[in-house]
């Protein structure tokens, strides 16, 4: 059986491997996965040799918490869990914010007199050195109050033979803290027996702010870290959210409005136009163009009819039909992604920090070697003093500040540069793994390509323009719901031409329109409706094939008997699509195109673009099933998508990148957005990984480098030969260079930058930005000015194919070189307002010259 269990107390990577140890020993227990994000736990287990309880009880003995999880049916009534992260972030920020309250003045206190501040006259001089002291004990035991937690887990955690990040805290705060009692009762005996000299050895040797200034800032981390964790819970909500809570259902011949969670298999089910499907079922009445984008990642509606399926959250965009309901609840297509999502999340390995790694054997050793150190010293020298401070010294420069700050500092730095270049982080184990990734996995619809049809040629027949061509064709799609009309009416409405009323309008299901225009009966569809109506294609066959095998889709256009033209329309690639694969190979990493598309239109855009290789009419499930088997060929995977269909991909992968543009859901599964939706970005994205790792590499050894050094400078290793011997004071001063010396180095990082986030688009060396412009194969040819006519006045240039902003710096500098003009382009109109004495056909040929096409001068 596999069961999943939600997991509490744990806070770092060290604490997932020893729960994981902890159940894998518990007898009947086959597999164990442990997801530290979500705080999850996967196990296989045979239930006869074990029970849920006794593994819960395997959790609890290694000391965290461990739970079932609500059964779908008590969904409705258990916390959101969103909810439980946002008071989590609550309880946390109130802990920051108290822990700052009571850190600035005891940091004034302890600290300012250094820098010439003042202090209130009791604290002041040998003689209130005891009030000095008790003031900044009174003012940490608040913050050792707040912190409580790391005490509670370090300790526990230490106590089981597991210590984590938590023991280095809890143990080097407690020990500076310890170490201060200690002085507190130095000088209080220095005082009652007129020894000033002890009171002013001790009455600077005091750690208490030590102790505050770890316990605040882990805190501030772990307020962060827990801040780009909040919501990464929200992808199942949401994905919970796209089918409708109501479906309309037939009863006793009725329709009758119910809760989804009431349909029952063989109910009869409307849909009318917008509405979405509630459950997977069967067409019986009825035809539609349904979308499926949010399953299939096509990105054009499907037609459909009886005898057709239709799927849990796709919509209905034209006609209304009636289908038969044959998986509900748990069993439909969106209920399967949920799962998949959930366990593809759940079965992610922790990212095992090197801190972590090491902790288990740091603490431990640093503990004996400081008790070692003690009890050498007091049989060396017989002084409880001398023992006393050598032990503390030694743990007060094996405090974790820097072992601590080494990974989260420079994730930190990472995350905020890469926010600044529109690169989303969401946590640091996206970011640490993604430096690894040997494989990046591409969605095709709105990822490489628009994801929105798009005119990409206009072939009229002899005798006809393109203008005449695309107008009668706009007035016949103009009716029509359907998205490849709309490509077409949009097409014409940016060339200004004229439309027509259309009478008998017709929608004929798959096959395409039929209409009445000025009185005489025209056709638009595919093929199908050609050859049935007894339309002669012979001739145009081979050319619309071409098309097809371009990944475009051509529609045919025929008047009476005689056909006008072709008109293709396809989901064109964005403009930085191909530099994108491009720098990823630079990179090293293999590129493969993953897409629900058919076949035909993958390769041709694989072709296009340069991947190394297409997969195509894969469904979502199988979408996670490609990567899951990549990564069982030892690959480190990432994947990047934009649509709901991609989520379980985007969830299974080692690193999931989402596009900025994209669905909720697909954001919210990733581990990295893409804000500005360039998928330059993702290259850039590992560009900074590996800078970041590199940079985390160096602060380790850093902070390693101060505590091997220290350790033995404070036990007095050296000082029987040259008298070399750390105090606390000092111990405390080299952990305090440590972290200094890790920060500045993680502050290089804000000097990052991508070679790839500069480069140009693969279009910047030729005539037109190939890799996403469409192609608009002659000029109009129907000018709205009067041919040859020169005139000193503004004029307002239509152009048609700018898509970035090189696109429209070629068109500007084009037009600029024209004797006597001057040219500003607005690259969101389109448009180019023109001054100068300047003939209409100079203006048309610039512009073609570089590249675009002119759609009209005003």
């Amino acid at each position: 059986m596999k069961q999943t269990f939600q997991v509490t107390g744990m806070t770092c990577s060290a604490c997932s491997a020893h729960v994981e140890k902890a159940v894998s020993k518990v007898e009947g227990v086959s597999a164990v996965s442990v997801n530290l994000l979500s705080g999850s736990m996967q196990v296989t287990y045979d239930e006869a040799a074990v029970t849920a309880d006794g593994i819960v009880a395997a959790v609890v003995s290694s000391g965290y918490g461990a739970s079932l999880p609500q059964k779908a049916g008590k969904r409705k009534d258990a916390p959101r869990r969103e909810d439980t992260a946002a008071e989590e972030l609550k309880q946390m920020k109130h802990r920051m914010v108290w822990s700052f309250v009571f850190l600035v003045p005891l940091f004034y206190i302890s600290m300012g007199h250094m820098m010439g501040a003042p202090l209130p006259g009791f604290l002041v001089g040998m003689e209130n050195a005891l009030a000095f002291a008790f003031t900044q004990l009174l003012l940490t035991l608040p913050i050792m109050y707040l912190n409580d937690k790391y005490y509670r887990v370090g300790f526990k955690t230490l106590f089981h033979g597991a210590p984590n990040m938590d023991s280095l805290i809890a143990v080097g705060s407690a020990a500076a803290v310890v170490y201060g009692v200690f002085a507190i009762y130095q000088i209080g005996w220095g005082l009652g027996h007129g020894d000033m000299t002890l009171v002013d050895r001790y009455h600077m040797d005091l750690y208490f702010e030590s102790a505050g200034m770890i316990l605040t800032l882990i805190t501030l981390g772990k307020f962060l870290e827990t801040r780009s964790k909040g919501k990464t819970g929200e992808a199942i909500t949401r994905l919970m959210d796209l089918a409708p809570k109501t479906a309309s259902v037939l009863r006793d011949g009725a329709e009758v409005e119910i809760p989804v969670e009431d349909v029952q298999v063989g109910d009869k089910i409307v849909v009318r136009p917008g509405q979405s499907v509630p459950v997977d079922g069967v067409i019986i009445e009825g035809a539609s163009a349904v979308d499926e984008s949010a399953l299939t990642g096509e990105s054009l509606p499907v037609d459909k009819g009886v005898g057709d399926k239709v799927a849990a959250a796709s919509i209905n965009r034209s006609g209304s039909f009636t289908f038969q309901a044959l998986r509900v609840g748990e069993d439909t297509t969106l209920a399967q992604m949920i799962r998949l999502v959930e366990e593809a999340s759940g079965s992610k390995a922790p990212i095992a920090k090197l801190a972590d790694k090491v902790a288990g054997v740091f603490v431990p050793v640093v503990m004996v070697i400081a008790a070692v150190t003690a009890v050498v010293w007091l049989i060396a020298t017989g002084s409880v003093t001398r023992a006393l401070t050598a032990g503390v010294a030694v743990l007060v420069i094996s405090c974790p500040c820097a072992l601590g700050l080494a990974t989260p500092v420079a994730i930190m730095v990472g995350t905020g540069k890469g926010a600044e270049n529109g690169i989303l982080v969401k946590s640091a184990e996206a970011l640490e793994t993604l430096h690894a990734i040997q494989t990046v996995v591409l969605d095709k619809t709105g990822t490489l390509t628009q994801g929105k049809p798009r005119v990409t040629d206009v072939l009229p027949a002899q005798g006809l323009t393109e203008n005449a061509l695309l107008g009668l064709a706009a007035c016949l799609e103009a009716p029509s719901e359907h998205p490849l009309g709309a490509a077409i009416v949009e097409e014409a409405a940016a060339r200004d031409l004229p439309r027509q009323a259309v009478e008998g309008f017709e929608a004929v299901h798959g096959r395409g329109v039929k209409a009445f225009l000025a009185g005489r009966a025209c056709l638009a569809g595919n093929r199908a409706m050609m050859e049935e109506a007894g339309v002669d294609l012979d001739r145009w066959l081979p050319r619309a094939e071409a098309l097809a095998n371009e990944g475009k889709t051509p529609l045919y256009f025929a008047r009476e008997d005689a056909l006008l033209g072709v008109i293709a329309v396809a989901d064109t690639p964005k403009a930085t699509s191909k530099d994108a694969v491009a720098a990823f190979r630079s990179l090293g990493i293999d590129v493969i195109m993953l897409t629900g598309d058919n076949q035909r239109t993958a390769d041709a855009i694989g072709r296009e673009l340069g991947v190394s290789q297409v997969m195509a009419e894969v469904l979502p499930q199988d979408k996670e099933q490609k990567i899951a088997e990549l990564q069982s060929q030892g690959r480190k995977v990432a994947m990047v998508g934009d649509g709901i269909n991609d989520a379980p991909a985007l969830a299974r992968a080692d690193v999931g990148l989402a596009i900025g543009a994209g669905t909720d859901v697909a954001i919210e599964s990733a581990d990295i957005v893409l804000m500005k939706s360039d998928l330059m970005d993702a290259a850039a994205a590992v560009e900074l990984s590996r800078a970041t790792i590199r940079n985390i590499k160096q602060n380790l050894f850093w902070a390693f480098f101060y505590n091997s050094l220290g350790i033995p400078l404070a036990a007095g290793v050296f000082f029987p030969l040259l008298k070399w011997q750390l105090n606390p004071m000092f111990a405390a001063a080299a952990m305090s260079l440590s972290s200094v010396t890790v920060v500045s180095n993680a502050l290089r990082l804000r000097f990052f930058k991508s070679k790839f986030r500069t480069a140009a688009p693969s279009g910047e060396t030729g005539t037109a930005c190939t890799a996403g412009c469409p192609v608009v194969l002659a000029p109009i040819d129907e000018p709205t000015q009067q041919e040859g006519g020169n005139t000193a006045m503004t004029k307002t240039v239509k152009i048609e194919g700018m898509m970035c902003a090189h696109c429209s710096g070629r068109v500007e500098k084009a037009l600029n070189e024209l004797p006597g003009v001057t040219a500003a382009v607005d690259l969101a109109a389109g448009t180019a307002v023109v001054t100068g004495e300047v003939a209409d056909e100079a203006i048309t040929k610039a512009v073609a010259d570089a590249g675009y096409t002119v759609t009209g001068i005003q």
